[in-house]
């Protein structure tokens, strides 16, 4: 007899349709996979049998033979066990077809029969959705993320035993999961931080426009500090960015199971010994790396000079477009990319360079060679450049006079919406650091005298035109702190002061 049921699977962060078709046959026990099947859907022969016979149904000595379509694309993961066990179940008289007619299914089997969280579980129900499936049966711990998605009906058993249970009486299993709350942390308070004040200056403008940030001084000055506090100055995210962060970090597997999802912008902070893979994403699949991960949010790179120049190079596709195209012999995969580059250096392999209490004992050679792994287009992406200079230790036992990250987060969030606000007719525009220049130099409210300033600039610094842009967008960000539609010449200098760090070797 042969059963059909629906289901998908995931590909970069969207998913498409996979019909699962069961035929069981008589002939020699058998149990085969067609399809284009990886390792692990092919291992589910073994789960989706155990988890049958655990759960008191019977499974004949018959030719079993299973195909997934289209058959021409490969399909990775474990979330075809669910769809196969019930398609087995129809095929062989123990589940009537009409029951799972219309319903889009997805779930890893245990081998006694638990239905265990899935990747990709919001992708699936856009899919759902955007076909009119009747409902999308998904493990209970994947309920969460995909109710996100309204417009479909999510069903959820914690076994398989229960779900078989609920068709046969013709009813879905109710989905009152109590979802748990996020694990959000506390925010870090920028009080925390002393002095400072032009770093802290410059992380509010970057939190403001969404900017890339780069910290250079010695050790212990403060810049991690800095920048750990960034998402306690950031705006939460809105409905259609919460959607696409939680899309990613779906795919990406980093989603706690049975939480709600975060509108806490994702902070992403990996160590400088990541490889490329893992900063850009790849592997099996493929899957979304830091860069993707830090989607909305901010990619913190500590010790940036530290990592191979070939690696922070493979990120300035990522920052000038805004995603990450992974390409591949059968298909190329995008994942979104549209973070905020925050790093943090030394200015010499030592550290002490342009230190006033310190002496520095690296060769200017050594110095030239570690500065040069960031190269200058790279460099020319980053809109902000601060030095964090060493904190007297007398100053970290005075009173705490600092303002704190809720005063700073006011003025952030009210620059955001002037911007959401000037950009809302502007297709894939939100922030300031996304303007196109043009854009800015048309309607921007740049005056005159703003434009004549910056334009000597160019000529006396040798700002490139993307350098010309760039200073543009910091420019406006200043401005919309500062509660203003009008870009005056005050303000571009202000943002020409941050262009390039110089510390003297």
């Amino acid at each position: 007899m042969l059963a059909t049921i629906h289901s998908a699977a995931v590909l970069g962060v969207e998913a498409y349709d996979v019909t699962v078709e069961v035929d069981v046959a008589a002939g020699l026990p058998a149990w085969t996979i067609v399809g284009l099947a990886g390792a692990a859907v092919r291992e589910s022969r073994e789960r989706v049998t155990a988890a049958l016979q655990n759960s008191g149904f019977d499974l004949p000595s018959r030719r079993i033979v299973i195909g997934l379509s289209p058959a021409d694309v490969r399909k990775e993961g474990t979330a075809f066990d669910l769809p196969i066990a019930l398609a087995l179940l129809c095929a062989t008289g123990q589940l009537a077809p009409e029951s799972i007619a219309g319903l889009v299914v997805a779930g890893e089997l245990g081998l006694d029969g638990a239905i265990r969280p899935i990747r990709g579980a919001l992708p699936l129900a856009r899919a759902a959705s955007r076909d009119g499936a009747r409902a999308l049966v998904l493990p209970e711990a994947n309920v969460a993320e995909s109710s996100l998605v309204a417009s479909v009906r999510v069903a959820a058993a914690p076994t398989l035993a229960a779900l078989v249970d609920a068709l046969r009486r013709g009813a879905l299993p109710a989905t009152d999961v109590v979802a748990r709350p996020p694990n959000d942390e506390a925010a870090l308070d920028l009080a925390d931080v002393v002095g400072q004040g032009a770093a802290k200056r410059a992380l509010e403008i970057a939190a403001a426009g969404a900017h890339n940030l780069l910290m250079m001084g010695p050790p212990g000055a403060g810049k991690t500090m800095l920048a750990r506090r960034l998402p306690g100055i950031l705006p939460a995210l809105t409905e259609d960015e919460l959607l696409e962060v939680v899309a990613v970090h779906s795919v990406g597997g980093t989603l706690v199971p049975g939480t709600i999802p975060s509108r806490t912008p994702p902070f992403r902070a990996p160590h400088h010994t990541i490889s490329l893979a893992g900063l850009i994403g790849g592997g099996p699949g493929p899957r979304p790396g830091e860069a993707s991960l830090a989607h909305r949010g901010v990619l913190f790179l500590d010790e940036l000079l530290e990592l191979p120049r070939y690696v922070l190079d493979a990120m300035r596709q990522p920052l000038e477009d805004g995603r990450v195209v992974i390409a591949r012999a059968a298909h190329s995969v995008a994942f979104p990319a549209r973070f905020q580059l925050i790093g943090a250096a030394n200015p010499c392999p030592c550290g002490k360079a342009g230190d006033p209490g310190a002496t520095c004992t690296c060769s200017v050679a050594d110095i030239e060679r570690y500065r040069a792994r960031l190269s200058g287009p790279l460099a020319d992406r980053i809109d902000l450049h601060v030095h964090v200079g060493a904190v007297q230790v007398a100053a970290l036992g005075s009173p705490c006079t600092e303002e704190r990250s809720a005063d700073v987060r006011a003025r952030v969030t009210a620059a955001r919406e002037r911007q959401r606000e000037r950009y809302a007719k502007v297709d894939g525009v939100h922030t300031n650091a996304e303007a196109p220049g043009r854009w800015l130099l048309a309607r921007g409210g740049i005056t005159a005298e703003a434009r004549s300033a910056l334009e000597q600039a160019s000529r006396t610094l040798d700002i490139t035109a993307r350098g010309y842009h760039r200073a543009l967008r910091v420019a406006r960000t200043i401005a919309d702190l500062d509660g203003t539609d009008r870009v005056g010449e005050a303000t571009i200098l202000e943002a020409l002061r941050y262009r390039a760090v110089r510390v003297a070797a």
